[in-house]
């Protein structure tokens, strides 16, 4: 954990002192719309190519905070991931993401890019280009075949896939298939196998915003299709930057947490509802071999692996939960520590008497 952090912002340091960069960051781009102040004027009509479709070159932004970020499967109940998926993405929460392939400056799937950082996209009518800025891997570059032409019969499975694209009115619509089984569709680890479809679709509604739905199918790992949007922003005036992964070398010293493992009749303790706040609370409900904590506010849903008795982690984003005990044992709240600040949780009181006669 601490290395992959440590990359990322050695990474960022390093590219923020290149005096090239700050001259990128300072070029206006040209052709933007703008108000009299000189801001870009984000809802200016949508521009367009020779042929009259919607242009979607320039810099995009992703959403921020998406919850689909972490976990792809938020919508999802555990029956509706298959027993094989489920086993697999528990085991790598368990293990902190020790073996994720972020760790191993591997690439991250296409619906990981529509949800962090930034990309570029270059649009022809015979082939759309988008490269993405990297966080803490390297950036990568997808191809998008907008001649016309379909997918391929057979397909050598690849990181990213096979994309191609056709317009339907306004929106471009782009299927991918044709994936390796090597990727995570998330921070915390739900897998995916060969037969992951996923279909994007783009929408320009003024000049400075897209919305962007995604949709994946793999009935071999989800029982039902996972859909979210990802609306983007469009940035000006900037560059994206060089990302190059190559901290692979540190991932052995990922040892994957301290081991510890608690039974599921041992973390039915824990559940129930946490208030920070009036209108803010935590869920923590039994998943497996995991506790599941949900933020009500945001609608995360972060998978907490022990480090003991009390103590709690979420793999990869480093989120720490520490229940409390009064002096009977009894679970009667929760601190939650995450990289903005910290929050005490207090269980709600109808369920501390029920857990105190229970403990009697």
């Amino acid at each position: 954990m601490k290395v992959k952090l440590f990359c990322a912002a050695a990474a960022v340091t390093f590219l923020l002192s290149s005096p090239l960069v700050a001259q990128w960051l300072n070029y206006k781009t040209p052709g933007i719309p703008r108000t009299p102040d000189g801001k870009p004027d984000l809802s200016a009509p949508v521009p367009r190519t020779p042929d009259g479709k919607p242009e979607l070159s320039g810099i995009w932004r992703a959403p921020q905070n998406s919850p689909y970020l972490r976990n792809i499967a938020v919508d999802l109940k555990p029956s509706e991931i298959q027993p094989w998926a489920q086993a697999l993405y528990e085991q790598h929460v368990l293990d902190l993401g020790a073996d994720s392939p972020r760790a191993h400056c591997l690439p991250d799937p296409p619906p990981y890019y529509h949800l962090a950082g930034m990309s570029r996209i270059a649009q022809t009518p015979a082939v759309m280009v988008i490269i993405n800025e990297g966080n803490s891997n390297s950036n990568v570059t997808r191809t998008i075949l907008t001649d016309g032409r379909g997918l391929p019969e057979e397909m050598n499975p690849t990181w990213l896939g096979y994309s191609v694209g056709h317009w339907e009115g306004e929106t471009l619509v782009v299927t991918t298939a044709g994936f390796n089984d090597r990727t995570w569709l998330d921070f915390v680890g739900h897998p995916h196998s060969e037969e992951l479809r996923v279909t994007e679709r783009f929408h320009r509604r003024d000049f400075g915003h897209m919305d962007v739905e995604v949709t994946l199918e793999d009935p071999k790992t989800f029982t039902k299709s996972i859909t979210f949007k990802a609306d983007k922003t469009l940035v000006v005036d900037t560059e994206i930057l060089e990302t190059i992964c190559e901290y692979e070398q540190h991932a052995r010293h990922l040892v994957g947490g301290n081991r510890f493992r608690l039974t599921p009749e041992a973390l039915a303790k824990y559940a129930g509802t946490y208030e920070f706040a009036p209108g803010r609370e935590a869920m923590v409900s039994v998943e497996g071999e995991l506790l599941v904590l949900r933020l009500t506010g945001t609608g995360e849903v972060e998978p907490l692996a022990p480090q003991s008795e009390t103590s709690f982690i979420a793999a990869l984003f480093g989120d720490q939960v520490e229940f409390v005990r009064d002096s009977s044992g009894a679970i009667t709240g929760l601190t939650l520590r995450t990289g903005t600040g910290t929050g005490l949780g207090n269980r709600a009181l109808s369920e501390q008497k029920a857990v105190r006669r229970g403990a009697r």
